[in-house]
């Protein structure tokens, strides 16, 4: 499907200043567009938001439903920081869109990295993508999805949506959210939003079984390192560092 005539909206996107929005209709990912204008110059705080996903897809390639009436954006992002710091910024937006959804009611809660979770069902998520051009670090993509107006069923997880509200003030939500959030990155590092994950996460000895890959691993929630990597505490005593991998329910 082609994509609707595009609509740049300059100063202000979801009420905060410095923020610069391009409304799209139906397009086949956020993500694509943003990384399109990211390559063409757009400035950090550009956010791409779509009526519509044709082609949408979450973690592992996975295909994420995009029925008119969610969020659907991408923010773009020019950290002045090392390419290895990249990855910070997943835990940074969880955080972000944990406070959003927070303010519209319900229990939510984080599970790693950054799935959100509103009353025990996956209501929103996050994909991160790095930008490098001769080995510096040129801009980062942070694609997000929240349920809103509908949510998937899917039969492998519960699924929610967030209620009471429409996709417009969500959006707002987020992005002054994800101000408040990237700002405190840029200035504290990741120790305080680090603090807030886990203030939403599983509780410390919580059991765990991670994928990574065809590896299978059992074992209890031992904390979060400082780069935002998770520990594991397996059966022999030993603690695990996981940079990547997939909770199973």
């Amino acid at each position: 499907m082609t994509a609707r005539r595009a609509t740049a909206v300059e100063g202000s996107a979801g009420g905060v200043d410095g923020w610069r929005v391009v409304e799209l209709g139906a397009v086949a990912s956020t993500m694509e567009a943003a990384r399109r204008l990211a390559e063409d110059g757009a400035a950090g705080r550009t956010v791409v938001r779509a009526a519509e996903q044709t082609g949408g897809r979450g973690r592992m390639g996975r295909p994420w439903s995009s029925p008119p009436g969610n969020v659907y954006m991408t923010a773009i992002l020019r950290p002045d920081v090392p390419t290895a710091r990249a990855a910070e910024l997943s835990i940074v937006a969880a955080v972000a869109l944990a406070d959003a959804v927070a303010q519209f009611g319900g229990d939510v809660a984080l599970k790693w990295p950054n799935d959100v979770l509103l009353n025990g069902g996956k209501v929103a998520g996050v994909l991160l993508e790095a930008i490098a051009e001769g080995g510096a670090l040129s801009a980062v993509l942070i694609g997000i999805g929240v349920n809103v107006a509908s949510r998937p069923e899917l039969p492998d997880r519960r699924t929610s949506r967030v209620e009471g509200a429409g996709a417009d003030a969500v959006f707002e939500a987020l992005v002054a959210a994800l101000e408040a959030r990237y700002r405190q990155w840029c200035r504290d590092g990741l120790a305080g939003i680090r603090s807030a994950w886990l203030a939403r996460g599983p509780a410390i000895g919580a059991p765990l079984t991670i994928y990574q890959g065809n590896e299978r691993l059992e074992g209890r929630f031992a904390g979060m390192e400082g780069d935002g990597t998770l520990a594991l505490a397996l059966a022999d005593g030993s603690i695990r560092r996981i940079a990547s991998g997939e909770i199973v329910e």
